[in-house]
């Protein structure tokens, strides 16, 4: 049988898998991720993605945590996104703002707003003590295509940023932050609704928002964007709430 030649090209996958350590998310449990250098062959990320892959520069990872499969990817369906009547509310609060799609060149106003977002929301995060080189290489090393999405309020200052992947079916939310003394406006969740519009205008029918873990409070906001698919056992299932089961 002939073999397309084509697959003997391509070079080798670097392949690693972290250290254990304290999860995030469910006290008592450990984290542990497989990871996969896709620098040298970036057409797989979209592929990686659909099989619930996430990206941090040219690395795409995935849990594999022992004895716990609680993390699960998660994505907004787009085109049937309907908001509720709180989310409304924080809509037509933040409609002075307004979005700027730019390039992954990160500025001094960006780095300023990252750190105070750090400082008061994650100080006791790994990345508090990261640095101005380090901040700049994780917005800029991306081996696919990827933007900033930069949010101004009426005075033209920035006041909140998402660093987003374009993929072929969607659009994925790499890492935001925001100022964290607009805490009236709930950026966070108004950004994510900004971006499943900004999905639909680009005729993209995902919106890919990381790892979605039931029991833990981190990521209850996420269940307030459905419907949406998880992906589980090798397929993409429609969320289903465990209290309406």
């Amino acid at each position: 049988m002939d073999q397309d030649k084509r697959l003997h090209k391509q070079p080798p996958l670097a392949v690693r898998l972290s250290m254990r350590s304290e999860c995030p998310y469910i006290a008592g449990r450990t984290e542990q991720r497989v990871a996969v250098d896709i620098s040298q062959n970036p057409a797989l990320h979209d592929q990686m993605a659909r099989a619930g892959f996430r990206r941090v520069e040219n690395w795409v990872y995935k849990p594999a945590c022992p004895g716990c499969n609680a993390c699960v990817p998660w994505r907004v369906d787009t085109a049937n996104f309907k908001m509720k009547r709180n989310l409304s509310r924080i809509w037509r609060m933040n409609k002075d703002l307004k979005r700027h799609v730019a390039p992954i060149s990160p500025t001094a106003e960006h780095f300023n707003l990252f750190k105070s977002y750090i400082g008061t929301r994650h100080s006791d995060g790994q990345m508090a003590s990261m640095n101005h080189d380090e901040f700049v290489s994780m917005i800029e090393n991306s081996p696919i295509e990827s933007v900033l999405l930069n949010y101004i309020n009426a005075e033209g200052k920035l006041i909140g940023t998402v660093l987003t992947d374009v993929q072929n079916d969607g659009l994925s939310a790499v890492y935001s932050f925001f100022d964290p003394a607009e805490t009236k406006r709930s950026l966070g969740t108004y950004m994510i609704m900004d971006m499943i519009n900004f999905a639909k205008e680009l005729g993209l029918p995902w919106l890919y928002l990381g790892y979605y873990v039931e029991d833990s409070s981190k990521m209850y906001y996420k269940a307030r964007f459905q419907p949406a698919s998880v992906f589980i056992d090798g397929q993409w299932r429609s969320y289903v709430s465990p209290n309406k089961s």
